[in-house]
């Protein structure tokens, strides 16, 4: 994240000027829904986590440490903290409706919603992908990778030392390139298969070939 930085904005935005924090808010706000979106997998929860970033930014503002550079990794560490506690949300709610009766079908309003269900089924092969990683592997991909954090800025987000960013970076790239060689093997046995004409089976935690891929970064790709 390369935004210019303005030794003044700090110390505006911990004094309360609302004009400054409206302008912060339209330089990260599509930064911050992003990375919401690759670490809840869903689109409206996704809007829920970017508007309860800036309500926790303008709640502590006061915390915002008069000196430094650009703010995007102090409110992608807020989002980061909002999407766990999503992702712990969801758990309780699929237990929660799990024990209710099922509810009666509804009309299929697919067609009208099928450039958003587009977008869901991309989220959800990115996150079936990201779901294989241990949470603070997938943290700091997320950060790094797709937000465009330096190391430092991604230990600042997530308050942990420069070291243990790049560890976790590493075992994060280690494992996709680990995916994406079971993929490419799912594929050559499923051509076999058809090549001999029996139907291929679903193999066993398949990954669709883009999302497998999406998030492989270059080895230079972060700082």
């Amino acid at each position: 994240m390369r935004a210019p930085a303005d030794p003044g904005v700090r110390e505006r935005i911990r004094a309360g000027d609302r004009e400054v924090f409206a302008d912060l808010y339209d330089r990260y706000a599509r930064t911050v829904y992003h990375h919401a979106c690759r670490l809840t997998g869903d689109l409206s929860a996704a809007e829920d986590v970017m508007s309860e970033t800036f309500l926790v930014a303008w709640r502590t503002r006061e915390q915002v440490d008069p000196e430094g550079g650009p703010l995007g990794p102090w409110l992608l560490g807020i989002a980061t903290n909002r999407a766990r506690n999503h992702r712990r949300g969801v758990g309780r709610r699929l237990a929660f409706l799990a024990r209710q009766p099922k509810p009666k079908e509804t009309e299929d309003f697919a067609e009208a919603f099928a450039e958003r269900l587009d977008q869901q089924r991309e989220l959800a092969a990115v996150r079936d992908v990201l779901d294989r990683l241990r949470q603070p592997e997938r943290e700091v991909l997320a950060l790094c990778v797709w937000a465009g954090l330096d190391y430092a800025q991604a230990a600042a987000a997530l308050d942990v030392p420069v070291g243990t960013v790049r560890s976790r970076l590493s075992r994060a790239r280690a494992r996709l390139r680990s995916l994406a060689g079971e993929r490419l093997a799912e594929d050559r046995l499923s051509q076999g298969r058809r090549e001999t004409g029996r139907e291929p089976g679903a193999g066993r935690g398949e990954v669709g070939g883009r999302a497998a891929f999406v998030a492989l970064p270059n080895e230079g790709g972060s700082r």
